[in-house]
């Protein structure tokens, strides 16, 4: 699905991302986890062609990110609010992107019910523009958003941020079940370590730019090595 070969990224003598070599496969639900400055957003950006290497190349299903955008039909990804179209109401934004994406409104409404647990009454139906919403409901309209078009790669940017216990519970199942259903790859950054293991499949540690430790559940991973990492570092 992903491959990422001989990428590096500074900025000024600080070196953001540093990864010789990095395969993740169709199906496997990443979880990016490093301390502030580690390079985890550096890393999405670059998957998403926000942000050109200095060197190196990303290909996603055999497609360079920098050469073609065909890779965008089956990425769906939310980083930040700049993701958004602050100025429309969360339904004229999920309209919007389902005319982009030729999807109809029937089915775009239809798509939308997985989550009526997760936006449990508050995005819909208000008349309330994006920008006048709570942090924790354009974190939720951005996830949605990143769903909402079936895509084959999920790339979420800290996405238990800004919301209760219970929406994070809430995303974590429907992470769960979307990766299931569709064997889709997803992969989250996150600093919340005990939602990113209950989530994950395989987990990369970043340290300055560098993949330290890639642990995988299948191969009985050593959870403590992280929590003794995050309890020591400074």
């Amino acid at each position: 699905m992903i491959c990422i070969q001989n990428i590096k990224k500074s900025f000024g003598t600080k070196v953001a991302c540093d990864i010789e070599s990095l395969q993740i496969h169709e199906g496997e639900i990443i979880g990016l986890v490093g301390n502030n400055g580690a390079g985890k957003t550096t890393l999405f950006r670059i998957l998403l062609d926000l942000l050109k290497p200095d060197n190196g190349e990303v290909t996603l299903k055999g497609i360079n990110v920098q050469e073609s955008e065909e890779w965008k039909n089956f990425t769906g990804a939310y980083i930040n609010e700049q993701f958004l179209i602050d100025y429309l109401t969360p339904e004229e934004f999920f309209e919007l992107l389902a005319k982009i994406s030729g999807i109809s409104k029937d089915e775009m409404k239809h798509r939308l019910e997985m989550f009526e647990t997760f936006d449990n009454g508050e995005l819909l139906g208000n008349g309330k523009l994006i920008r006048n919403m709570s942090a924790g409901n354009k974190q939720k309209i951005g996830i949605i958003s990143a769903l909402l078009t079936n895509p084959e790669l999920v790339i979420l940017d800290e996405p238990f941020n800004f919301l209760d216990p219970r929406s994070q519970n809430v995303i974590k199942n429907i992470l769960l079940e979307y990766g299931a259903k569709h064997n889709a790859t997803i992969i989250i950054s996150s600093h919340n370590l005990t939602h990113t293991i209950d989530i994950s499949s395989r987990i990369l540690l970043l340290e300055n730019g560098k993949v330290i430790k890639d642990l995988n559940k299948q191969e009985n991973w050593n959870v403590q090595e992280l929590e003794d990492y995050f309890s020591t570092a400074e």
